[in-house]
């Protein structure tokens, strides 16, 4: 029993120390950034021209602006997490659950059932936490700075939806995976880790038919040239392209995107309207237009640039990368969780004396004791991705879309009012795409003639 003490308080307090630590690390980098929105106030050599004065302003404002905010966020939330695990978190809502289900009628010696209620809570507690960061973030900070278009009674219906949403897939798969850890006995994780790619890809393959339209509003791109363009790009390349559609991203926010998705011969091409410049939807087509200044959005050759960046995406198997890298993490987690499965002072740790619930065990394993593989994990392909969007980006090049390229991320970059300058150490660790200045380098370096 005492060396069960001991283990179990070293556990705890390695826990917490790493969450610290991590904490201090985000904080350190934070800070170097922010230096940057401080003393970088003049447009850089290589914008000089291109990015007006007032709106490199205006992106230093909004960043400095996101900067504090991320400031506070994270000393609330850290606060949070660390009074969570030291007060017995995790024990308290398993036992609450328990309440719930008795309360209800239904059985509280179900591991299922209680597993179920706890994950409810759970998100319950998340969306509570999240809730006010949320609605100062979209109310506040977006608004001040011109990007939200959201009205707080679309903004409540939204978040029911999705919290009903989340529960409806979320529950029946907490019900799953623990009676698989049951009924799978020494080798549950291999049986686990089918099971999760199973259902993470039925849902990608739903997804776009059945949950997305719930949220957003889905057009097939109208006849036209740009329609016309796309489809001949899609062709010299031999892209399975299924469907083209616009995606009604300017009722939340006027940021713009786009992406592909898709399996086999069933791919699809999503753009943000906000991507469009010249896209009217057809519901306000009898609208008069308003004098709102520059007109956002791409011409129609910067949007056949953007997407010659993204279909160098598929053609050079980016996506199927990483979804390998996706599923032999997947399974390294499920066997870790294998592996701690049975190990009480874990448990004990988190206030569990008597009890090994299979979903707190897998998400204390998970969440916690894999936190330092999963901080080194996501700086390895924080890199791998700039590297795929280099790629991507030269792939663009050869497609002759170099400088219509450059054009789109300039002025995707005013649009989006994204500061153009990075503390180098900040940017390599959170930046999943390469700063605006280092993808305009490398693309007109690839667009020079090479010397004999």
């Amino acid at each position: 029993m005492l060396d069960f003490r001991l283990e179990e308080n070293q556990l705890l307090w390695a826990i917490l120390t790493f969450q610290i630590l991590e904490y201090l690390w985000e904080l350190y980098l934070a800070r170097r950034q922010h230096s940057v929105y401080c003393k970088k106030v003049t447009v850089p050599q290589e914008l000089k021209g291109i990015l007006p004065d007032e709106t490199y302003t205006k992106a230093r404002v909004y960043a400095l602006d996101k900067s504090n905010f991320g400031l506070i966020k994270g000393i609330i939330t850290t606060i949070i997490g660390t009074a969570f695990v030291l007060l017995n978190g995790f024990k308290i809502f398993w036992t609450q659950a328990k309440l719930l289900l008795v309360q209800v009628g239904l059985n509280p010696e179900s591991e299922i059932q209680v597993s179920m209620a706890f994950m409810l809570i759970m998100n319950l507690m998340n969306v509570v936490i999240a809730m006010p960061f949320t609605v100062y973030s979209t109310f506040v900070l977006e608004e001040k700075h011109g990007f939200n278009k959201q009205t707080p009674g679309f903004f409540i219906k939204d978040q029911i939806k999705s919290f009903f949403v989340g529960q409806l897939i979320s529950l029946p798969l907490v019900a799953g995976l623990v009676g698989i850890v049951h009924w799978g006995g020494k080798f549950f994780f291999v049986y686990l880790w089918g099971f999760a790619t199973m259902v993470i890809f039925f849902l990608m393959t739903i997804y776009p038919d059945f949950i997305a339209p719930l949220f957003d509003k889905y057009s097939p791109l109208p006849e036209g040239e740009l329609r016309s363009s796309i489809e001949a790009l899609a062709k010299s390349i031999d892209f399975p392209l299924y469907k083209l559609y616009v995606v009604e991203g300017s009722k939340r926010s006027v940021h713009s995107n786009a992406y592909f998705y898709g399996f086999f011969k069933n791919k699809r091409i999503v753009l943000f309207d906000t991507l469009l410049k010249d896209y009217t939807p057809e519901d306000k087509k009898d609208e008069e237009p308003k004098e709102e200044g520059e007109k956002k959005g791409c011409s129609n050759e910067e949007v056949l640039a953007v997407l010659a960046h993204e279909l160098g995406h598929w053609q050079l198997n980016h996506v199927a990368k990483n979804v390998i890298i996706m599923q032999v993490n997947l399974f390294l987690m499920f066997a870790a969780f294998g592996f701690f499965s049975q190990y009480e002072p874990m448990y004990r740790a988190f206030g569990f004396l008597s009890e090994k619930p299979v979903l707190v065990g897998m998400v204390i394993v998970l969440q916690y004791i894999f936190s330092p593989y999963n901080a080194v994990l996501g700086c390895v392909l924080t890199c791998l991705s700039r590297h795929f969007e280099f790629q991507a980006d030269e792939f663009a090049v050869h497609m002759k879309k170099g400088k219509e390229l450059c054009d789109a991320l300039i002025k995707l970059n005013k649009d989006n009012l994204s500061f153009p300058q990075n503390d180098w150490l900040y940017s390599a660790w959170h930046h999943s795409h390469p700063p605006l200045l280092e993808r305009m380098a490398a693309i007109k370096k690839l667009g020079k003639p090479k010397s004999n």
